[in-house]
């Protein structure tokens, strides 16, 4: 008679990172050692990326290329790579998202380091408000111009990046999820043989949920009016690029797609757009979303129901 294989274990760990909550799950019949070994390089990337993406750190790569406005700054290939996919966005979206939208978000109070509560400075904005055409990327040299003086922010692209990232170093383990602040990747299925249970929360109602979705090899990520508010009590931090206004007509928009990234930058360009027209860019995107309105009228892709518990 055969030796029975081993049984399946579910591991589980969690860290604070990018001031927010990320938990690592996997399960498989690995030894324990084996996951806490990839749970650290997963969480290692979150590290990372706010090393070299913070705006809220002077020490970052992101802030020490916002110091050298009009050269061509060589950076690594993860600020390149996310720069790239920002700019990419911003275009797709006609500026609705705009990762040069730093100094009106100092402006409105978020300009504090999570970590240390320290006040942030930056150099002076340009007096010409400076949008997404004014950074230049060249692909062969590895390098971004700034042509005017601003300061990207990183914040809809980098946390995603950072998920997709730590997700990669679980590949070992056939079933795995990575959230971060109720942003995930989730591969294969739950201890029970399902497809994973993501929960939305309801944008009014802070204990409940509003919907809730069955997802496997697929990223969830969330944008809401709820989740930070300005310090002076005067809005949100999705705001409008064009205007410099927290965006007032929606509550929350949330995207499924293949990766964090793409799924959280695209659920914060949505945001932006308003349900009808931000409904219709994810639709186009080939992605599928559930988005509620100020009001809480519901909008959806027609693929969502393929999702919905």
């Amino acid at each position: 008679m055969s030796a029975s294989a081993p049984a399946m274990r579910t591991y589980r760990r969690s860290a604070v990172f990018m001031d927010t909550l990320v938990t690592v799950q996997a399960i498989g019949n690995q030894p324990e050692t084996r996951f806490d070994e990839r749970a650290t390089a997963a969480f290692g990337w979150f590290q990372h990326i706010e090393q070299v993406c913070s705006r809220f750190d002077p020490a970052s790569e992101l802030s020490r290329l916002s110091a050298r406005v009009g050269a061509a700054v060589p950076v690594s290939p993860l600020l390149y790579e996310a720069v790239r996919f920002a700019l990419d966005v911003a275009r797709l979206s006609d500026g609705a998202f705009d990762p040069t939208v730093g100094h009106t978000l100092m402006r409105r109070g978020f300009n504090r380091h999570y970590l240390t509560g320290q006040v942030v400075d930056a150099p002076d904005p340009s007096p010409d408000a400076p949008d997404y055409r004014d950074v230049r990327l060249d692909a062969a040299a590895r390098t971004i111009t700034l042509q005017k003086p601003l300061l990207l922010d990183l914040g809809a692209v980098a946390k995603g990046l950072a998920i997709d990232l730590a997700a990669k170093e679980l590949e070992c383990f056939a079933h795995a999820v990575v959230e971060a602040g109720g942003d995930l990747h989730a591969r294969g299925r739950n201890a029970a043989g399902e497809p994973w249970r993501v929960g939305i929360r309801h944008p009014r109602q802070e204990d409940a949920l509003i919907a809730a979705l069955s997802v496997s090899d697929m990223a969830v990520c969330t944008s809401g009016d709820y989740e930070r508010r300005g310090p002076r009590g005067d809005g949100h931090h999705l705001i409008d690029p064009h205007s410099g206004a927290s965006v007032e007509r929606m509550a929350s928009v949330t995207v499924i797609a293949p990766t964090a990234m793409v799924a959280d930058a695209l659920a914060t360009a949505a945001f932006v757009l308003g349900p009808t027209r931000g409904l219709r860019f994810l639709e186009a995107q080939g992605v599928d979303a559930l988005v509620y309105s100020s009001t809480l009228e519901r909008y959806a892709t027609p693929g969502l129901a393929g999702y919905l518990q």
